[in-house]
């Protein structure tokens, strides 16, 4: 059986995990949270610091691991997630 992250109805329209997936995640035993937005890591040098590391994280895989195609798609996981943190590389 797959777990909800794995399918459409774990994954948000706008990029990254909903809270069903997120949720089937925290089931097998992960901890994850909900995105940084930058209003958020104003306000938390905690927060900012996870914000950082996703940013670095993302970018350096954006870089490497994607085809020219699925870098400059909008409509691509990587790119949805980056907008959903609110992050440019």
């Amino acid at each position: 059986m797959t777990a909800a992250w794995q399918k459409k109805e774990g994954k948000s329209p706008s990029g990254g995990l909903n809270e069903k997936g997120r949720a089937s995640l925290r089931a097998q035993g992960q901890n994850i949270k909900k995105p940084v937005t930058s209003s958020e890591a104003s306000k938390s040098p905690a927060a900012a610091a996870r914000r950082d590391n996703f940013r670095s994280r993302m970018c350096g895989m954006k870089e490497k691991l994607t085809s020219a195609k699925t870098a400059h798609d909008p409509n691509s996981r990587i790119n949805l997630a980056l907008k959903r943190w609110d992050v440019k590389c």
